[in-house]
């Protein structure tokens, strides 16, 4: 489910947080439903449990997943996360154009590529 690249420059919290989004987008992981724990992933792909601790309470600040004491953590709703990636998404493809256009590309070709 969860692979670890050693060769990426990344720290492994990073990549955990990047393929844990990966699989909530793409509803393996469906909202309100139950994550591995700490404790199973981290056995799982063989790391510390802080370093999976560390990645979902980054997950949980973005809005991705929630705690419920005593019962783990759990997949959010759509509505926060999609936001702010719908966000991030349109800031990133905003930069691209402006970059483009400062290169001379025209707006029917930015057009054309979208």
């Amino acid at each position: 489910m969860i692979t670890l690249d050693y060769r990426d420059k990344r720290p492994i919290y990073e990549q955990i947080i990047e393929q844990i989004q990966k699989l909530i987008v793409s509803e393996v992981f469906k909202p309100n439903e139950k994550i591995p724990s700490v404790r199973s992933l981290a056995m799982e792909i063989s790391i510390n449990p802080n370093t999976i601790q560390r990645a979902y309470m980054q997950l949980e600040k973005d809005g991705w997943i929630y705690t419920v004491k005593g019962k783990g953590n759990f997949v959010s709703e759509k509505s926060g996360w999609l936001n702010t990636e719908k966000i991030a998404a349109l800031e990133s493809l905003k930069k691209e154009i402006l970059k483009a256009k400062a290169l001379g590309i025209s707006r029917e070709e930015i057009i054309e590529l979208l």
